[in-house]
């Protein structure tokens, strides 16, 4: 155990996008003027890491690359983080939805892999990739502290992994208010490597 290393995640959700609370997914909408208060308030004076993973939309790319450049840490933008495609839903609010789609709305946020948006990534598949994307940066980064901005949905299957829920488990389980932020340690050990939610909210 004398040969412990660690890895620390913290995970960021961006700010408010411009327009407000709706279905996004793939939609690239840009922070809000409040988005990104709320995010440069999330980060706090005197906090370093060892470099920033972003997913590739606006409303975390272009903040990611702002505190790469005050902070003077490499940014890498990070396809496999990016936000679960919500299909037909996309660019709807949680009010549109319920009139156009009646209960499914509810049953999705009960039991997402059974009730998919129509057209929409599935859950599982995104599980997977979120998994495949977390074990790729753990070992890439590994012994590093690592600021991922990224998605509510991303942080669900990532705390996922970590905690070993259901992706259904995982969608539901989780409050990812805009600018939440939540540390996961990650201990690489000669019998393997132990996940730890630090915090969350």
């Amino acid at each position: 155990m004398n040969d412990m290393t660690s890895t620390f995640f913290d995970l960021i959700r961006h700010g408010e996008p411009a327009g407000g609370h709706k279905y996004r997914g793939h939609r690239d909408d840009p922070l809000s003027e409040l988005g990104w208060q709320q995010m440069r308030d999330a980060i706090e004076d005197g906090e370093r890491w060892d470099h920033i993973l972003s997913s590739p939309l606006l409303r975390c790319r272009e903040f990611a690359s702002e505190l790469s450049t005050q902070l003077d840490i490499p940014v890498t933008v990070a396809e496999g983080f990016k936000e679960i495609c919500f299909g037909d839903w996309e660019g709807k609010t949680r009010e549109q939805v319920e009139q156009e789609y009646g209960d499914h709305q509810a049953n999705f946020w009960r039991d997402a892999e059974n009730h998919p948006p129509p057209n929409a990534e599935t859950i599982q598949d995104f599980h997977q990739r979120i998994g495949e994307a977390w074990q790729h940066w753990n070992e890439e980064l590994a012994g590093q502290k690592v600021l991922l901005v990224c998605h509510g949905g991303v942080i669900r299957m990532v705390l996922g992994h970590v905690l070993g829920l259901t992706p259904s488990n995982a969608m539901a389980g989780f409050q990812i208010p805009f600018a939440c932020r939540s540390q996961v340690r990650l201990d690489h050990t000669e019998f393997g490597t132990l996940s730890c939610l630090v915090k969350h909210g």
